[in-house]
């Protein structure tokens, strides 16, 4: 039995995470839940958004499993996102994007992995008021996360058998800190020689991808690059709602689904559960589970082809609705 940290979160955290852990049950998965709650619900009785108690059951456990938590817009605390990934040194975020069945998009080819360095760029968080009229923020770039996360890229190309890893940066502008990172992946891609290698600037990698996304397989990039193109990516497949993620370290891994809390739907069981959902399905893959994993994928695409989906990708399904149709097709 593997022991796995279930991050409740807050806004419809709680209502999806139920979903889930129903559905991964009934695929007979051999999972313990040590049920964690982090986020708004929290700050009142602890103090902090992010208690120590949930980091070192992360630590303990090595994976878990995160539902979304609310990040205060340009003020309050910072991102538990953001505090979860540097505490535990998730350096990778991946962000498989492939289209779904029956989820109508404007392309039906969309086979693209986002991976995303994770621990530093404007993250670092280093900020300073200097006066009234202005602010600085801080980019870091340094060559041990860019080498690591370009390794990582063509590990993940070899294991699944892709075919380019693509590297994307805005070097001629950032000649130092995105031209670093450039450096990096090319002299990891030339210790991967049946790899294709190709470098596309970020401005143009957005355009290329609402054109022609068949084109790219992995992309490989710096922090704030990778999050606002791993959302792009999403919205090529049908949006968050349908979105997987997993962040990556060296002793543990967190699957979250990206979406926001939704405080507005909260407890009125509208929520979808998919993206948190084929998140615990990667999960279940990374500790050895893969049948149940399987088990989960069919059942839930058997489920939207029979036309059972929450109102957010075409349908007229409360959450509770989806769940059971998913876990009556698991059989």
């Amino acid at each position: 039995m593997t022991k796995v940290t279930l991050i409740k979160g807050d806004g419809i955290g709680p209502e999806i995470s139920e979903s889930v852990v129903k559905i991964i049950e009934a695929s007979g998965a051999d999972i313990e839940w040590d049920i964690q709650t982090a986020g708004l619900d929290v700050i009142e009785k602890e103090g902090v958004p992010l208690p120590q108690r949930v980091i070192d059951s992360i630590k303990k456990n090595k994976v878990a499993l995160k539902a979304p938590i609310t990040t205060p817009i340009g003020k309050g605390f910072r991102s538990v996102n953001v505090q979860l990934r540097k505490e535990l040194d998730l350096y990778a975020n991946i962000r498989p994007c492939k289209n779904i069945p029956t989820i109508q998009t404007r392309f039906d080819n969309v086979d693209i992995v986002v991976v995303r360095e994770n621990t530093e760029d404007l993250y670092a968080g280093l900020e300073e008021k200097i006066d009234d009229n202005t602010a600085h923020s801080i980019k870091i770039i340094t060559r041990a996360a860019s080498l690591r996360i370009a390794r990582y890229a063509f590990d993940y190309a070899v294991q699944y058998n892709r075919k380019e890893v693509c590297v994307v940066t805005k070097a001629n502008i950032c000649k130092l800190s995105d031209g670093l990172f450039l450096e990096c992946a090319r002299e990891i891609a030339k210790e991967y020689p049946q790899i294709k290698f190709r470098e596309i600037l970020v401005d143009n990698c957005c355009m290329q991808l609402v054109q022609n996304p068949s084109q790219f397989d992995i992309l490989v990039l710096p922090n704030l690059y990778g999050d606002i193109v791993s959302d792009l990516t999403a919205g090529l497949i049908g949006g968050l709602g349908v979105a997987k993620s997993a962040n990556i370290g060296k002793d543990c891994a967190v699957f979250e689904a990206v979406h926001g809390s939704a405080p507005d739907i909260k407890g009125q069981d509208k929520a979808n559960p998919m993206a948190l959902l084929l998140s615990g399905v990667e999960m279940l893959k990374h500790i050895g589970q893969n049948e149940q994993a399987e088990k989960i994928e069919k059942a839930l695409y058997k489920t939207l082809e029979s036309g059972i989906k929450t109102a957010d990708i075409g349908g007229s399904a409360k959450c509770s609705e989806f769940t059971k149709a998913i876990i009556d097709n698991i059989g």
